[in-house]
Order: structure tokens, then C-alpha cells, then sequence
């Protein structure tokens, strides 16, 4: 049942078979059984399914590959590290992938757990899971609405619908209206039908949203995308070797201890560690930064972020009621009409706007006045009423709406005039109004002044929209409240003010997922949108996402829960509900959204690093397929055995973790995979370095004299030294004498690594033992072509 939609009492009686003396027992197990209970349904996925997936994808399989070759030539010590690393990203990928599903879960908890029923006409206590459709039902302060309901009886409630709708205040409703469930009863006690119950609810249809929300990253494509073409490079390479071999009748198990070799060779085997690991320290310093990272690929979604959608009610603004300025007409001061609203509030109910009109009003000067009696506001009269007593004798006051108020009075016409055009004023400009009056000696109402109510903006929202446009990214407000409301705010806030009624938008939108190319670019042209509904916002994700563009969500709300799902960034503010907590990315532990900002400079930082590592890793893993597959297929011989390539893995990968500590700059704008020119990039710097080998290699081999066993010690140093220079060359796009200085410790870290290369090779531990002069050679030459390397890149970037 959409909001929009407003059935009437009797049809739905009708519909529902039912009566204002409930239903009897029997019908309610029967319809018990024919509608389900009173709650959502959650679809769970194994725990032993989802580890198993992470055994499944492109750089997996390479993996898997690599360890049953080496199982097959019984090549052990390689086994077991392949399989110490396939385990490795495998567990990282499955901690990472485990919080799916908690975004239901909250959603769940926030339901009513008992509900009051008439049953046999008599009312009863029952569980709210065994509401169903045509039950009715008792509602009254403090509650949650169990389930969608249309109100039957009582004088009125005031609803506080917030975390569902978005609306900044409860909404008065009486007899005909809806209600939904999740919402939470301010004021008043009426009874009500229920018209819907569980997954089919306002709330439910919610929940379903959540189920169905969400995206791949733009990691796991791009990973998914590296992977694919590592391996269709391997598949061609092998294919070559395996044909090459079969022609000269080499023994199968030959044949196969080159493929192996190959492929340890064409495995970015630490590639999924090292990205998780960076993205990890990069979550413990946006931790810092009083942002929580839910779901590590966030961080690199969020460097890339051109649109955030920012909700208005508790995010852009305070979600507190603040007094503005009034409009005095009998009235003498500001003060005196505070003070004479204040005496037709109520001091017991928890009322929010008799709450905030008596915090304002003086003590003192409220002391020497008593109140008589007191009759609380209802939609009928729209207005509350007090019989006061005070130093200067008894007269009424009243409070409510303006128009009804005004017309109350005994002003002048043209008195009564301005008080309605201030009223007009005050609503162009999103503002609530609230008109007071009181009694003269005479017995005449007078009319004091008009109130005016609003949300003010957080002291801090404007610069930090400014801020946020400077760095690239657009900001789009988006609310539930009225356009009037939203643009005023808009307006005061520095953003846009063509803001759309999100209800006109959507109005022939059919499927979320699949709207109309007209509609798709109204929501990309628009600054921002108001009487925004879950589904809308939802919408709005999907539309923007559907246009190229990265979104970022902020939400607080059980509405907005879906919307931050689907978004890439879903941003859970300061105070948010668990649902909207479990579903985001990034969790704000302070108020508002100055620590977005940070969170979006820290996030840009992290992503350098790891297209840094990226295009040094895929390139060194291009040299080492193409100078293993063109050494067996031109010279007849192996450069490298399969446990060198290994070893070169860990000392290339392992250091290089600490890249997460490396020194960066802050991209100026959003940053994203272009995973086409990175690997255009890669290959080219890839196979530069083939050549480098080569060139090295034949020198060794027909100038310096080296043995085909101290060969392989060379070419091994080779690649160790060269792969650690072609990092300084691929941290950044300055040449590499001018970019920021390494970090201490992946400075430390590669120098480690490579003087335990060098001792490795110098005493001959696990490969043939070389001169210090060669080892010089090996590093001289390699210093040379980092220039060659550093050119290159620059064109190809």
C-alpha cells in the first residue's frame, strides 16, 4: 500500500471481512496460516556457500591451477606455498564479504514485539507477529505501529513517521488515515484496522528493497577484469609452450613442470592480500578520523564518489525545533508572545512543540500565572486551549494553527491581513507557523503574533558542502519533507534550489531498476529532491548509477536503508538506527558530515596507492610470463625454476604491504579504475622490462661468461632488484626523483628485502652463489633503465 494511495474505512472493512469488533479466533489462526506471521522473512546464505565462493574467480583459479601442476610433479615446497597463499586471500576475501546480511536483521529488531487486539470483541495482549490483516487494533502514546493500519476511531494521533518518510515532524492523523508500521506514536490513542501485515507493509516493502539492493564494486570488477586477462595471456603462452613441446616428443611430465612454471609465473599471487591489507590500515585511519569502515571496499568506492546524496532531516540539519523570528501584532515584545504560548502548552504530554515554546519562555515570569485548565490540540478544532489565572486576573489563551486562529479574533482587518501574509511568508519559506491569542477585559480574543517553527542547519553543514564541491563532487539534497522546506534550506546551505517532488518524478516509473531514459535524466539535472519515499531513493541510486555516476548515500533512517545499499558509498550518519548502520559502508561517529571531507581526502590517498601497486604488480607479472614463455619458446631453456619464481613472490609482495604506509598525495578530483589504460600501461611497462632481461641475460651469457647455473642467480637478482625499482617508477605520475618521499617503512622494507636478495645470491643459499661484481652489474644496469621505464610511463599515462 503506497502512501499516496488513501482507501477509504468502509471499503476496506469490506475488503478485509472484517468489523470494529475484530476478528474471532478461528479467523485469525486462518488467517494466520493464509498470510504468515507478522514479521520479515530474511534469506540466509551459508557460511560453508560463501567460503567456497572464494575459491571461485579469475585470480583463484590461476591459484588452483598452479598447485594441483605442482601436485601432479610432485613439487611440494611449491605446493604448499601456493596453497598457504590461495588460503590467504580466500580467508581475507570471506571476513570482508560476512556483514551482508545485517541490514535485514536491524530492520527485524525494529519491530513491534507485542500489539494490543480485539478479539471475540474483547481487547487482548497478543504477540505482534500474530497480527494479521483485519485485526483491530489499539494505538496510543509511546507505541510502535505493529503493522499498516487505517484508523478507525479515537479523537487523534500525532505520529512521528520520521525513520520512515523522512518528515521532520509527527503528523497529526485521525479517522480515515493510514498508519504504518515501524512508526512510533507521539500523542493521542485511537484504534485502527490492520490492512497489512509483514513483508507486504510500508515497512516490509522496505526490507525488500534491502534484500534486493546492492552492487559488485568497481574493485572486485577491476580485479575480476586483471584476472580475465592474466589469464587469457597464460592460456596463450601455455598453448604455445605445450605445442612447441608436443612437436620436439618432450615426456608429459616435462611438458607440464614448464606450464607450472608459467604459471606461478603469471599469478598475481598476493595481489587480493596486498590491496585487502592496504584498504585495511586505510580503514584504521579513517577510524581515527571518527569514520567506522564497514565494508573495506568502500574506501576505494569512496575515492571515486562524484554525487553525494545527502539526506536533509538530521544530516544537513539539527533534527531540533528551533523558534524563529515571529511576527508581533498585539503582542509587545517577542518575549510576552513566548510567554503567553507557553501558558496554552502542556507541561505533562511529550509534545514537541509545547516542549520547545515552554523551554523558551522565561521562568520568572511564568511563576506568577496558573493554569486552570488545559484542552490538548486535536485535528477538529486544530488550535489548544487555557484557562489562566494571573496577577492581573483570568483570561484564555489559545495556540494552533494560524488561519484558524486568526479567524478567532477581533483585530482589524488590516491586523488580521499582515498576520496572514507573514503566515504566507513564513511557508514559501518551509517554515511552520503556529498563531497565538489571547483575551482582553473585555472577553475579546486578540491576537498576539505568529510563531515560527523550523529544523535549523547543522553550524557546520555549509563549509562542509563547500568543501565536498571543491573536491569534485556534487551534492544532492534529498528529503521528505515538502519543496518549500527543502529549498529554503537549500538555499541557506549554498546548494542548488531546483529541487523536484520526487512523487511527479517517479509518477510513471514502473521498475526502480529500470527507468525510462526521461526520468533517468530529470534525476541527473536535478539539485536535489523532496517528498522522497524508500523506493524514490532507491530510485535516485539507481538512476545515478545507471548514468555512470559513483554515489554516495547518507542516511540516519530505517528509509533510507536501501538507498544506502545500493549506493557504491552508503554513509550512515552521527545517530543512526541499526538499520541503516548495517546497511551502510561508512559509519560517522560524529555529528554531521565534517568528517566526510577527511574521509574523502584519506580515501583518494589509499586508492593512489593501491593503482600504484596495481600497475606494478600486473606489469611485473607481464615480465615474468613473457620472459619465461619467450625464453623456452626462442632459446630452448628455463631462466628461472619454479621455486625461484616462488620465492621472487614473497620477497616482491611481501614488503611491498607496507605500501598501505606510503607517502601520497590527494587527487584534486574523483578518482577511478580505468582499467584499460592501467593495463595498456602495465603491459607496455611489462614488456620494456622483458627486454631489460634479455639484453642482461645475452650480456651475461656472451660477454661476461656466466654459467648457465650462476644464469639463473643473475636473472633471479634481476628481477627481485628491477621489480623493486619499477615501484619508485609506478608510485606516482611525477618523474621518480620528484614525487613525495617513501614512507620510512616501505623504505626500510625494500631495502631489507633486497640486501637479503643480495646475501641469498652472494652465499649460494637455494641458488647457485654469484660474484660481487656481478651483483654491481645486475644493479647498475638496473638504475639505467628505471629513465627508460619512467618515460615510457609518462606517455602512456
Amino acid at each position: 500500500m503506497s502512501k499516496q494511495e488513501k482507501p477509504t474505512l468502509a471499503d476496506e472493512f469490506e475488503r478485509l471481512e472484517s468489523s470494529p469488533e475484530g476478528l474471532s479466533a478461528d479467523a485469525a489462526a486462518n488467517r494466520l496460516k493464509q498470510y504468515g506471521p507478522n514479521a520479515l522473512e530474511e534469506k540466509k546464505t551459508s557460511k560453508l556457500v560463501q567460503l567456497l565462493l572464494t575459491f571461485w574467480g579469475p585470480i583463484p583459479w590461476l591459484i588452483e591451477i598452479a598447485a594441483i601442476l605442482s601436485a601432479i610433479i610432485q613439487h611440494w615446497a611449491d605446493f604448499s606455498i601456493i596453497l598457504f597463499m590461495l588460503f590467504l586471500n580466500s580467508g581475507i576475501e570471506f571476513i570482508q564479504s560476512n556483514k551482508a546480511a545485517n541490514a535485514l536483521a536491524a530492520l527485524k529488531s525494529s519491530m513491534a514485539l507485542k500489539a494490543r487486539a480485539k478479539r471475540e470483541g474483547k481487547w487482548t495482549d497478543i504477540p505482534a507477529a500474530e497480527l494479521v490483516p483485519g485485526d483491530i487494533i489499539n494505538l496510543e502514546n509511546g507505541d510502535i505501529i505493529p503493522a499498516d493500519c487505517i484508523l478507525e476511531s479515537g479523537p487523534y494521533l500525532a505520529v512521528d513517521q520520521a525513520a520512515l518518510t523522512g518528515e521532520s515532524l509527527p503528523v497529526d492523523k485521525q479517522v480515515g488515515d493510514v498508519g504504518y508500521s515501524g512508526s512510533i506514536i507521539k500523542q493521542g490513542t485511537m484504534q485502527a484496522l490492520v490492512t497489512a501485515t509483514g513483508g507486504n507493509t510500508f515497512f516490509g516493502n522496505t526490507a525488500k528493497l534491502v534484500q534486493s539492493a546492492g552492487n559488485i564494486s568497481h574493485f572486485q570488477k577491476s580485479v575480476l577484469g586483471i584476472g580475465k586477462f592474466l589469464i587469457l595471456g597464460t592460456a596463450v603462452l601455455a598453448a604455445l609452450i605445450i605445442i612447441k613441446q608436443l612437436y620436439l616428443q618432450q615426456s608429459p611430465l616435462d611438458i607440464v613442470e614448464l606450464v607450472l612454471v608459467l604459471v606461478i609465473a603469471s599469478i598475481p599471487v598476493a595481489m587480493p592480500a596486498v590491496l585487502s591489507v592496504t584498504m585495511a590500515l586505510g580503514a584504521l585511519t579513517l577510524a581515527k578520523k571518527k569514520a567506522i569502515v564497514a565494508h573495506l571496499q568502500a574506501i576505494e568506492e569512496l575515492a571515486g564518489v562524484n554525487v553525494l546524496c545527502s539526506d536533509k532531516t538530521g544530516t544537513l540539519t539539527k533534527n531540533e525545533l528551533t523558534l524563529g523570528e515571529p511576527v508581533l501584532i498585539d503582542a509587545k515584545s517577542e518575549q510576552e508572545l513566548v510567554v503567553m504560548a507557553a501558558l496554552a502548552s502542556s507541561t505533562i504530554e511529550k509534545d514537541v512543540i509545547d516542549q520547545l515554546i515552554v523551554s523558551k519562555a522565561e521562568r520568572s515570569v511564568l511563576e506568577p500565572y496558573k493554569q486552570n485548565t488545559f484542552t490538548p490540540f486535536d485535528p477538529v478544532s486544530k488550535r489548544t486551549e487555557a484557562e489562566i489565572s494571573g496577577p492581573n486576573g483570568s483570561f484564555k489563551v489559545i495556540k494552533g494553527a494560524p488561519q484558524v486562529v486568526i479567524d478567532l479574533c477581533t483585530n482589524a482587518p488590516e491586523e488580521k491581513d499582515a498576520a496572514s501574509k507573514a503566515v504566507h511568508e513564513f511557508a514559501t519559506k518551509g517554515l511552520r507557523a503556529l498563531g497565538i491569542a489571547k483575551t482582553n477585559e473585555k472577553n475579546e480574543l486578540r491576537l498576539l503574533g505568529i510563531l515560527s517553527l523550523f529544523d535549523p542547519p547543522r553550524d557546520d553543514s555549509k563549509d562542509v558542502i563547500a568543501e565536498t564541491q571543491n573536491a569534485g563532487i556534487a551534492v544532492k539534497m534529498v528529503t521528505g519533507d515538502d519543496v518549500a522546506i527543502g529549498k529554503e534550506i537549500a538555499g541557506q546551505l549554498g546548494l542548488g534550489t531546483a529541487l523536484e517532488s520526487a512523487s511527479q518524478v517517479f509518477s510513471e516509473a514502473k521498475d526502480m531498476d529500470n527507468l525510462p531514459e526521461s526520468v533517468r535524466q530529470e534525476i541527473v539535472n536535478a539539485d536535489g529532491f523532496a517528498r522522497v519515499f524508500p523506493e524514490h531513493k532507491y530510485g535516485i541510486v539507481k538512476a545515478l548509477q545507471q548514468a555512470g555516476k559513483y554515489v554516495a548515500m547518507t542516511g540516519d533512517g530505517v528509509n533510507d536503508a536501501p538507498a544506502l545499499k545500493q549506493a557504491d558509498v552508503g554513509i550512515a550518519v552521527s545517530g543512526a538506527t541499526d538499520a541503516a548502520r548495517s546497511a551502510a559502508d561508512l559509519i560517522l561517529t560524529l555529528p554531521g558530515l565534517s568528517v566526510i571531507t577527511d574521509a574523502v581526502i584519506e580515501a583518494r590517498k589509499i586508492f593512489a596507492r593501491m593503482i600504484s601497486y596495481v600497475d606494478y604488480r600486473v606489469a611485473m607479472t607481464i615480465n615474468l610470463m613473457v620472459f619465461v614463455s619467450a625464453s623456452v619458446l626462442l632459446l630452448d631453456d628455463v631462466p628461472l625454476t619454479a621455486t625461484m619464481i616462488v620465492m621472487l613472490a614473497l620477497l616482491d609482495d611481501i614488503p611491498i604491504i607496507t605500501i598501505a604506509y606510503d607517502n601520497t598525495e590527494a587527487a584534486p578530483a574523483p578518482m577511478e579504475w580505468q582499467l584499460g589504460n592501467m593495463l595498456r600501461t602495465a603491459t607496455v611497462l611489462g614488456l620494456i622490462s622483458v627486454v631489460e632481461n634479455f639484453i642482461l641475460m645475452m650480456a651475461a651469457q656472451n660477454w661476461l661468461g656466466v654459467s648457465a647455473m650462476e644464469l639463473q642467480s643473475v636473472m633471479f637478482l634481476q628481477l627481485v632488484v628491477a621489480g623493486h625499482l619499477l615501484l619508485f617508477v609506478c608510485r606516482h605520475d611525477h618523474w621518480f626523483w620528484q614525487a613525495p618521499r617513501p614512507s620510512a617503512k616501505l623504505l626500510m622494507a625494500i631495502i631489507a628485502t633486497q640486501l637479503l636478495a643480495v646475501i641469498i645470491c652472494r652465499s649460494g643459499f637455494l641458488v647457485p652463489a654469484i660474484s660481487w661484481e656481478l651483483i654491481g652489474i645486475v644493479w647498475a644496469q638496473a638504475i639505467c633503465w628505471m629513465f627508460v621505464l619512467n618515460v615510457a610511463r609518462r606517455i602512456c599515462r
